[in-house]
């Protein structure tokens, strides 16, 4: 296997989770930030747009795993922009390039980062018990601290849902789910294990973290990230739905899943509208590429933490992995999660995955890579890797 391939599939595998014609376009490089020009930028040749253009190319309503893909490639080192697939698997009608998506988990990012920037105005101290500004919420638990809230050691257990199949949430997907009842379903199993001691991912912490955000604050959850980062940065077409809101406003690419018929066959069922209130805090954020990445590189500039801060999110907590079998490390941060490449490169991103769409933002802590994509996955939360998914980010990140 040549150099090149390797670093290709091992960026892909490392960063993973869980066709029309293509349209692309470079750009010049984006002007260096001052941390970037102290040392040799972690990328400086630009992005390989032969392999971003392959990696999308087939999408849309034959192909197994996209229907559409949406991909931003930027940084100092230079940018590349492409879309493939279609809109609508009915009509055929090539994918919309500024279609607003269901972000996901990506909204933890933003959650965490007015956590961070309440905690720089001294108005909640990270080492502190949440029970302290949210007294009787988490009955029955030993102090958990906030940070341990914004990287998943809490301790505290998922909420449970309407069903772990596709068919269960789907038959409730206009359900109208309170936070509330969430955090108390979740408090009622007791803690997995004691505040500090392991790392689990999961959409609870975040919740809780989004209640606290509105006492903190005297606002909705909503207009404290709206005030705070969506309209000072122009994210124009940015949003949280209305907690009655299921259609995606404005433009966008219709989402799918994909399911097995008695005969085998596979249908595509058409996911677009859907009542994310049970996401809330910690995933109900509606968006574009563009605007993703224009909050990418202020994040990582310093543009929307203060820099004390910031280190929250570059920070990965000592401790195991409650999932691993195998003795692994944490890799989560505040609103983020570590990834090395085999060359010791290390990346920091956010996935997000709601049936129909699977997003990521990310790139360098230089921000000489960075990449945003929406691939309307016809699997988003399936247990294996999206290989579209799989392409894009093993091109954009090749050395």
């Amino acid at each position: 296997m040549k150099a090149r391939t390797r670093t290709l599939v091992a960026a892909a595998v490392v960063l993973g989770i869980a066709a029309g014609p293509v349209a692309a376009a470079q750009a010049a490089p984006a002007q260096a930030p001052v941390s970037a020009r102290v040392t040799a930028p972690v990328f400086s040749a630009p992005p390989d747009a032969a392999a971003l253009r392959k990696a999308i190319e087939g999408v849309g309503p034959q192909n197994k795993d996209a229907t559409a893909a949406l991909v931003r490639v930027g940084g100092t080192s230079g940018s590349w922009r492409g879309s493939a697939g279609v809109a609508d698997v009915r009509s055929g009608r090539a994918a919309v390039e500024d279609a607003r998506f269901r972000a996901g988990s990506v909204t933890k990012t933003f959650t965490a980062a007015v956590v961070l920037q309440l905690a720089a105005e001294g108005r909640v101290d990270l080492d502190r018990p949440v029970q302290d500004y949210l007294p009787g919420l988490l009955p029955g638990f030993e102090p958990v601290k906030v940070r341990q809230l914004l990287d998943y050691t809490s301790g505290l257990q998922s909420a449970d849902g309407p069903g772990d199949a596709f068919e269960d949430e789907y038959a409730h997907r206009f359900d109208l789910v309170d936070p509330h009842a969430l955090i108390a379903n979740a408090v009622a199993k007791g803690p997995e294990f004691r505040p500090g001691e392991k790392q689990r991912y999961s959409n609870i912490h975040y919740t809780v973290l989004g209640v606290l955000i509105e006492k903190l604050t005297g606002t909705t959850y909503e207009k404290a990230v709206g005030d705070r980062i969506i309209k000072p940065l122009g994210l124009r077409h940015t949003s949280f739905p209305s907690r009655t809101q299921n259609r995606i406003p404005g433009p966008y690419n219709h989402g799918y899943q994909a399911v097995r018929q008695p005969d085998g066959s596979r249908s595509l069922v058409d996911v677009s509208d859907w009542n994310s209130s049970s996401n809330w805090a910690a995933g109900d954020l509606i968006s574009t590429t563009a605007d993703l990445e224009r909050f990418t590189t202020a994040l990582f500039g310093g543009r929307v933490v203060p820099r004390a801060q910031l280190e929250e999110m570059f920070t990965v907590p000592d401790v195991p992995d409650a999932e691993s079998t195998t003795g692994g490390r944490a890799v989560q941060t505040a609103g983020l999660k570590e990834f090395v490449l085999p060359d010791g490169t290390k990346l920091y991103g956010k996935t997000g995955s709601r049936y129909g769409y699977s997003t990521v933002i990310g790139g360098t802590r230089d921000l000489s890579r960075t990449l945003v994509y929406s691939v309307n996955s016809t699997d988003a939360k399936g247990r294996d890797m999206n290989a579209v998914a799989y392409g894009i980010i093993g091109a954009a990140f090749a050395k």
